[in-house]
């Protein structure tokens, strides 16, 4: 498996961006740039965290950068799938809570 890895898929209204494996500053542009792109594809983003098995600073950055540039159009990115250590660095953070979907489900 790739050190990271962002797939990114859009149907209609939502974009969904599956991160995986190592999501640390060496992946900081990468990261940022798939969530970007599909906050610009779509005005409902879901990330799945479900393959991530690292997250530093460097992508909680990245994605508070996307959830704010989301709601600034007027549309909305949450996380799903968030597991052990990353749903820890999210949930001390803060940025879990932020990121939760609507309906304030941990799993999408």
């Amino acid at each position: 498996m790739a050190r990271f890895e962002a797939m990114t898929s859009v149907d209609g209204k939502r974009a969904a961006v599956a991160l995986s494996g190592e999501c640390d500053l060496s992946a900081r542009e990468e990261c940022t740039a798939a969530l970007m792109t599909a906050v610009g594809a779509a005005p409902q983003v879901v990330v799945d965290l479900g393959g991530l098995t690292f997250l530093d600073s460097s992508g909680v950055h990245a994605l508070v950068t996307a959830y704010r540039a989301a709601t600034e159009k007027g549309g909305r990115l949450s996380v799903v799938n968030a597991g052990g250590m990353v749903a820890h660095v999210l949930d001390i953070t803060g940025v879990g809570g932020l990121l939760q979907p609507q309906d304030g489900g941990r799993d999408g």
